[in-house]
């Protein structure tokens, strides 16, 4: 009997507390989740989260379906911000707040920590909880490729081929490089090496001039050293954010102008050394993809001979990267080089397939 009085006061007391607790608000529950609310001129509602607004387009997330809705900032009427974020105002003023609905044109900005409510006109924002970018961003990457044998076979094969682009608003600097080594049992059987130097100045967004010099040598090709520079117009077809979804980080540009082109032998009896004026094309595409996890690229520079675009020289990559860990990555790449007039005793067509393991870095800030 006394036990289970014990019991039924025990179970009274486990009641008690859980109701006491349930009045203070200490039994955790699930959150209901904080939604936007736009209002559009012609009447139009989007429930989601306010993402963010940049050259005049509003950003918001889908509530159910977790999509990017783009409006233009004019068309919107009224606004309901339940989480605080960053407004840019026209006069360089940031204000940190929620917004509450107003009369159409209006904010309603309660800003953060004061608490205090102001009258925010819309036209005035110019934006809205925007992804500040350093300076300079930086990226590039550094890989390698090595194997050795030894027995009957003494083979060593090593190559390291890297890229480094620094971007500000209006400048980019852009090196690209590669060394190729290999020797059978101490006789050499492959080197070469090239790189890439280029400056380009931004005259609009899109719009910009380069500046570039292109250096390279083979001991195969019985090339001392080939060089071009080159000057001229490019342009940015895509940029980042330029699209939504797997088509978000991906660049292209392409560049032509005249270039100087010089060609010194090793050997002047097979093949004197020349130089002429000829035309500088180049096209590079990146493709990164899943959050940088694979990226695919391309680029490559031509130079077509001024009085005959038949005879031109194409040194072009193609590969594919992917990302292991940070900033360790995996890759495959494939070089071609071809030159339609070759010196004496050489073919026109030179690839490198290979397979490397490296370093990539990026210093772009992303949401």
């Amino acid at each position: 009997m006394k036990r289970s009085m014990m019991a039924v006061a025990m179970l009274g007391l486990i009641m008690l507390a859980h109701s006491a607790f349930a009045d203070d608000g200490m039994i955790p529950t699930t959150p209901t989740p904080l939604v936007d609310v736009v209002t559009l001129k012609d009447g139009s509602v989007i429930y989601g989260e306010v993402i963010e607004m940049t050259d005049g387009l509003l950003q918001i997330k889908n509530t159910l379906a977790a999509d990017i809705i783009k409006v233009k900032w004019a068309e919107v009427s009224k606004l309901t911000i339940t989480h605080p974020i960053p407004f840019h105002l026209k006069e360089g003023t940031v204000l940190v707040g929620t917004v509450e609905e107003s009369e159409p044109g209006m904010m309603n900005l309660k800003a953060v920590p004061i608490g205090s409510t102001m009258a925010v006109p819309m036209d005035t924002v110019t934006q809205v909880n925007p992804v500040v970018q350093p300076p300079i961003i930086y990226t590039g990457s550094v890989n390698a490729a090595y194997s050795q044998s030894t027995g009957n076979s003494h083979l060593r094969n090593v190559t390291v081929v890297g890229d480094f682009v620094a971007r500000s608003e209006q400048l980019r600097l852009t090196m690209l490089g590669r060394y190729v080594y290999g020797d059978d049992n101490g006789s050499l059987n492959t080197r070469n090496a090239k790189g890439t130097i280029k400056l380009d100045f931004f005259i609009t967004k899109r719009f910009f001039w380069f500046a570039s010099t292109y250096v390279e040598y083979d001991f195969f090709q019985n090339l001392k050293l080939r060089t071009a520079i080159a000057s001229g117009p490019g342009y940015q077809w895509i940029d980042r954010g330029d699209y939504n979804g797997i088509f978000k980080d991906m660049t292209l540009y392409t560049e032509a102008g005249p270039a100087y082109f010089n060609e010194d032998f090793r050997d002047n009896t097979l093949v004197a050394d020349k130089s002429s004026f000829r035309g500088r094309v180049s096209t590079k595409w990146n493709w990164p993809l899943f959050n940088d996890r694979i990226t695919i690229y391309h680029n490559h520079e031509m130079f077509p001979s001024m009085q005959n675009f038949a005879d031109f020289y194409l040194t072009m990559d193609n590969g594919i990267r992917f990302k292991i860990w940070e900033g360790l990555a995996s890759g495959l790449q494939v070089t071609t080089r071809y030159n339609n007039r070759p010196a004496p005793g050489t073919v026109k067509t030179d690839n490198l397939y290979l397979y490397t393991l490296g370093y990539a870095f990026d210093t772009t800030r992303k949401r």
